[in-house]
């Protein structure tokens, strides 16, 4: 019997990155860690930065380029979260 839903890896995650929006002047982006292997966050850092570096919150090339970070820290099992400077609702 076939399943069609994807298997969820139970591995624990391999670090925590924090995207925080800097402001209106470039660069807008920021990537803080808290845990997890150099080499892993900073080559995540370089990604995140050529699909980010130019595109504030409120730019329409930002929701694609959020959903192709997310996709990227869902490859590498890191745990991600976002500050956009704006309050929570």
């Amino acid at each position: 019997m076939s399943s069609t839903e994807p298997e969820l890896s139970q591995e624990p995650p391999r670090g925590h990155v924090r995207v925080v929006y800097l402001g209106p002047v470039a660069p807008h982006w920021d990537l803080q860690s808290d845990f997890g292997d150099r080499a892993l966050i900073e080559g995540f850092r370089v990604r995140m930065q050529a699909r980010l570096q130019l595109v504030p919150p409120h730019d329409p090339q930002f929701r694609r380029n959020r959903e192709r970070v997310i996709r990227d820290a869902e490859r590498e099992n890191l745990l991600l979260d976002w500050d956009l400077g704006l309050p929570e609702d």
